[in-house]
């Protein structure tokens, strides 16, 4: 039998983004499933202490965007740390993906999170709007209108809302957390980690 991995995450999250391609390989190369599960960040930050980014202190704020720059130059993979359209809201593009996932199952969910994270780190693109969404999800050969408009479903929220209850009762705090036989990893930089665990 094959394992299971939960993959919570935010889609507007540069870390998720960092890491999410290479999640995505290294899960494959194990045999391991993928459970695309976004959830709210927001919500989860509200009950375990986080503090969006506007509120950090100055020198929190700072180093981020250092550490940002170190992991994206030594992973090879573009980014600009301060993009034009960010802060964002996540929320429509997680719940595309949501939708993504129960109309066209995992592999293309995962297409698209990965397509909309490129967009906002890489692209300068605003995953805040409906027509840049809608193209980036044309991008990957889904119908962006169409995936829009499941967004907006109550089954949609439901899921939604379920993945952000399951990552507060699962402790989760950040994004991406990745759960694995009830152990958790938080971070891109705790691959290694969950790699290893998949080796077991």
């Amino acid at each position: 039998m094959s394992k299971v991995c939960q993959y919570f995450f935010a889609s507007h999250s540069p870390w998720t983004y960092l890491g999410h391609e290479r999640f995505i390989e290294i899960a494959r190369a194990n045999g391991a499933q993928i459970e695309v599960r976004p959830f709210d960040l927001g919500k989860v930050f509200g009950v375990s202490g986080g503090l969006p980014l506007a509120k950090r202190a100055p020198q929190r704020q700072a180093y981020r965007l250092t550490e940002l720059t170190r992991w994206s130059e030594f992973l090879g993979i573009p980014m600009n740390p301060q993009p034009k359209f960010f802060p964002v809201s996540g929320e429509l593009a997680n719940k595309m993906v949501v939708a993504a996932r129960l109309t066209h199952g995992v592999d293309a969910a995962l297409q698209l999170a990965g397509a909309i994270m490129r967009g906002l780190w890489a692209e300068d693109r605003n995953i805040g709007d409906e027509d840049t969404l809608a193209l980036i999800a044309g991008g990957c050969e889904l119908d962006g209108r169409a995936l829009i408009k499941s967004a907006e479903t109550a089954s949609v929220q439901a899921e939604y809302d379920r993945n952000t209850e399951d990552a507060t009762a699962a402790s989760v705090f950040g994004s991406p957390w990745y759960v694995l036989d009830g152990e958790s990893f938080w971070g891109q930089d705790r691959l290694d980690f969950l790699e290893r665990a998949l080796q077991k």
